[in-house]
């Protein structure tokens, strides 16, 4: 956990222990794809394979269910962000390992990440119409309502940021104290706790991630406007 002594800290001391960390995490994910890559089967997939096409099914389906079935143009970025802060926040409950999640600079890159790629994907697929999204109901609102919708734009990058980040940070300081006041008793439900939130909390994120997709990929309808 992060209050112990970093393991790759001292690999490479001049690093930030949440770089070092992220490396480690995409490490991981890039080790995965190229060991099922390299042994793809086309019948009865074992090892590898199998783990990743069930996480990769699994991942489309929730895709499919939050943004129908066009999700799967995203599946790839939903997917990215997924299993990239799940291994990050799965880390933190290694001995000896730090969970770059609960570094609030890693939070807000991906939270600026899922952000561009919003309002992106909507530029690509409005044009300029896109600013329709950000006018409300009607012409006669679109003074008012366009100041109100760029902040509550560039207020989910602050919600996403300090979403992950307090809730992984207060989950490793209650495993610590769980884990000082029942050691002997604690560990085995504390690292259930730590499991539970580490999924819940990738999945907050993609989720959220998803809304804000669907929102700026559906038609902006003002006052009178059809399509």
């Amino acid at each position: 956990m992060k209050e112990g002594p970093m393991i790759l800290e001292a690999l490479a001391p001049n690093v930030p222990v949440h770089v070092t960390y992220s490396w480690l995490a995409m490490a991981i994910l890039i080790g995965l794809s190229l060991a099922a890559r390299f042994n793809l089967k086309k019948e009865a997939p074992t090892g590898v394979q199998n783990l990743l096409e069930t996480v990769v099914s699994a991942l489309e389906n929730f895709v499919v269910d939050i943004m129908g079935p066009e999700g799967r143009h995203y599946l790839s970025l939903v997917g990215s962000l997924f299993l990239f802060i799940l291994v990050c926040n799965l880390q933190g409950l290694i001995p000896g390992f730090d969970s770059p999640t609960a570094n609030i600079n890693t939070t807000l890159a991906l939270a600026l990440v899922s952000f561009f790629a919003t309002h992106y994907i909507g530029i690509k697929r409005h044009n300029i119409g896109y600013i329709k999204h950000f006018m409300g109901p009607m012409w006669g609102l679109a003074p008012l309502m366009l100041p109100i919708e760029l902040i509550s734009h560039f207020a989910r990058v602050m919600s996403l940021t300090f979403r992950l980040f307090g809730n992984m940070v207060a989950k490793h300081k209650l495993l610590l104290v769980l884990a000082l006041l029942a050691p002997y008793i604690a560990p085995v439900p504390i690292l259930g706790l730590g499991l539970l939130v580490a999924f819940v909390q990738a999945g907050v994120f993609t989720l959220l991630t998803m809304l804000y997709l669907s929102g700026s990929i559906e038609e902006a309808h003002l006052g009178g406007d059809h399509h």
